[in-house]
């Protein structure tokens, strides 16, 4: 089985380690107080168990629901096999390869700047052997770059594609910024999806007042933990 990687993984570990903290210290007090047992229950063993669950859950959907959301995503799109498309933060190459697969004369191209706390294993080297291992490595192009200063021509792509990669970017002018460079590189016509769990709702209002066309930003999906969203939007075609 091809390895993704888990996301998030120092997040995981602290949400782990919380939680066994919680579970100790709430054993550790209930069996020294006569008063307050319930409050003692609420508080520590309810927090133990939130910190506990959401650890679980992420580790889930990086085991199992990002790979189903993925082929959700990339069959959204009703690829036919001659486009030229961009999976920004790519990481391990999930996104890339499930769109590689549907390709045929085309071609993917990831870019990343290979965090390890993104993402577990985050090296172009494990992607380039999930490449391989699925058979796709000719189909695909790896590049070191980030979002806001892309080494591409304007309209290049006909499909951007990124997944939980710019609320990584913390300064909202810079999140702006990548979002201009996405409409840059993105031929007239070309569609955009963005998945991410965090600004969603600014990477809606940038691309309107950005001039994209068809911008719709959808509910909540819930094949990843934390849930996400999608913003898909259109680059108006030349006239």
């Amino acid at each position: 089985m091809t390895n993704y990687g888990i996301d998030a993984p120092k997040i995981i570990r602290n949400l782990f380690l919380q939680g066994i903290a919680c579970l100790i210290f709430a054993l550790g007090l209930y069996y020294n107080l006569y008063f307050f047992r319930i409050l003692v229950l609420i508080l520590f063993f309810g927090s133990a168990i939130i910190c506990l669950l959401f650890s679980l859950l992420m580790i889930l959907s990086s085991l199992v629901g990002k790979k189903w959301q993925a082929k959700r995503l990339i069959n959204s799109l009703s690829l036919k096999g001659d486009e030229t498309l961009l999976d920004i933060g790519c990481g391990r190459g999930l996104l890339l390869i499930t769109a590689a697969k549907q390709l045929k004369t085309g071609k993917a191209v990831g870019i990343d700047i290979w965090q390890a706390e993104d993402l577990s294993g985050n090296t172009k080297e494990a992607t380039l052997k999930n490449t391989h291992k699925e058979q796709v490595e000719n189909q695909i192009k790896l590049m070191d770059a980030d979002v806001r200063t892309m080494p591409f021509d304007d309209n290049t792509f006909n499909i951007i594609v990124s997944s939980m990669t710019i609320h990584n970017i913390y300064n909202k002018d810079e999140r702006k910024k990548a979002l201009q460079e996405i409409k840059r590189v993105l031929k007239p016509g070309g569609i955009v999806l963005i998945q991410d769990f965090q600004h969603t709702k600014e990477y809606e209002q940038v691309l309107k007042k950005l001039g994209m066309q068809n911008v719709k930003r959808s509910g909540l999906q819930w094949l990843l933990f934390p849930p996400v969203r999608i913003v898909r939007a259109q680059k108006e075609e030349n006239k």
